[in-house]
């Protein structure tokens, strides 16, 4: 039997995201700024056609995610358009909240990875979330900046015992990669693996951790696959950047596309890439 989701009330010195979310503030910050930022460092944000489909409804979802980067928080907020009009929330490392207070208002929480007392707080603040309909939570479950050929994967065990005290939702795996494929910018990779329906399995914390460690790495190797092939085919590019390599080298690709009378394309590769709002 599982526990009722909100197995114990947020105490003196938990987190408590609700009351410092901003949503004007997290629109702002995603569509003024984040999209803006990626365009000029990637060559497209994708996901994998493959990716399994995001659960409808209003139960609530929680995506865990490898953390191959130092980019994956802003990728993550790209990503985030695939769930709206939800509320969104994401747990990192209390050091970055406390460093970057704005955090809070984007609707981050921070956690103690480093004692049992930040473990307990962690699971108080994210049930609680997570007992509410229509809300996502982001979760870097390894911890730590890790290889996307790593494995085991090696996820930490709050996600799991998170799993075991909620009575509905979904758990999505989503892998991330880095790749360089035709251009001077890298691509961003994404791909959503099957979700885990809560309901409708049963285990313990340990359980649910090895249960999502798998899903994870299944889905992690999936887009391996895919960006070994370097075929933009297999993705839908969700945010279009920047193509080209700059500097003189395009200029005189334009002049010799001028002097034939083409139309220049700043692409590298045979790509043609349309760029997304």
């Amino acid at each position: 039997m599982k526990s009722a989701s909100i197995a114990d009330p947020l105490r003196v010195g938990d987190e408590d995201p609700t009351r410092t979310r901003r949503a004007w503030f997290f629109r702002g910050f995603r569509d003024r700024y984040a999209l803006r930022y990626v365009r000029k460092r990637f060559h497209a944000v994708r996901v994998a056609r493959g990716s399994a489909p995001l659960p409808n409804g209003d139960a609530p979802i929680i995506i865990v995610l490898n953390h191959p980067a130092w980019w994956d928080p802003l990728i993550c907020t790209v990503l985030s358009r695939q769930l709206e009009p939800r509320e969104q929330y994401a747990a990192i490392d209390r050091v970055a909240v406390e460093k970057y207070g704005f955090f809070r208002w984007l609707g981050f929480f921070g956690v103690d990875t480093t004692s049992l007392r930040g473990a307990a707080s962690f699971l108080r603040t994210a049930t609680t979330l997570m007992s509410q309909p229509n809300r996502v939570m982001w979760v870097t479950a390894q911890g730590r900046f890790c290889d996307v050929r790593e494995r085991p994967l090696a996820l930490r065990a709050g996600v799991g015992h998170l799993a075991a005290r909620l009575e509905r939702g979904y758990i999505v795996p989503l892998a991330l990669e880095y790749s360089f494929w035709s251009e001077s910018t890298l691509e961003a990779l994404a791909r959503f693996g099957e979700p885990l329906d809560i309901s409708a399995h049963r285990g313990n914390g340990r359980e649910w951790t090895t249960r999502i460690e798998e899903a994870l790495t299944q889905t992690l190797d999936a887009l391996s696959a895919d960006a070994i092939t370097r075929n933009p085919a297999l993705f839908e590019t969700v945010l279009g950047g920047k193509t080209g390599i700059g500097g003189f080298y395009d200029v005189w690709r334009r002049v010799k596309a001028w002097g034939r009378g083409r139309r220049f394309d700043p692409a590298h590769g045979t790509e043609s890439l349309e760029v997304d709002s």
